[in-house]
């Protein structure tokens, strides 16, 4: 049977970990009315073995569009980086991170 204490570790653990669920859940669905600026030109350092130049982009953050700058990610076997992109629908700009995939 489990002690009351460790009942309650597990409660606190699973009630704690929410917002954080939501919060990225959230992130990964980002709506907003107004178009993000133009991509800031970015100049592209040499090509490194092993690795994908990932442009910049701008997020939204904190209520305002946010630069990310370029960087390299490790390359992925059998996988492709797809570049984060907004997209209009209707009235809104919908943001779609980017990521590996097939």
């Amino acid at each position: 049977m489990l002690s009351r204490r460790s009942l309650l570790t597990g409660l606190f653990a699973s009630v704690a970990l929410v917002p954080l669920a939501a919060v990225d859940e959230a992130a990964a669905d980002v709506r907003v009315r107004m178009a993000p600026p133009a991509p800031r030109r970015e100049v592209r350092p040499p090509p490194r073995r092993g690795y994908v130049w990932v442009p910049g982009y701008w997020e939204w953050r904190r209520g305002r569009f946010a630069w990310v700058e370029g960087r390299f990610e490790r390359e992925r076997r059998g996988q492709r980086w797809r570049e984060p992109r907004w997209v209009r629908r209707g009235g809104e700009w919908q943001f779609t991170p980017g990521g590996w995939g097939r």
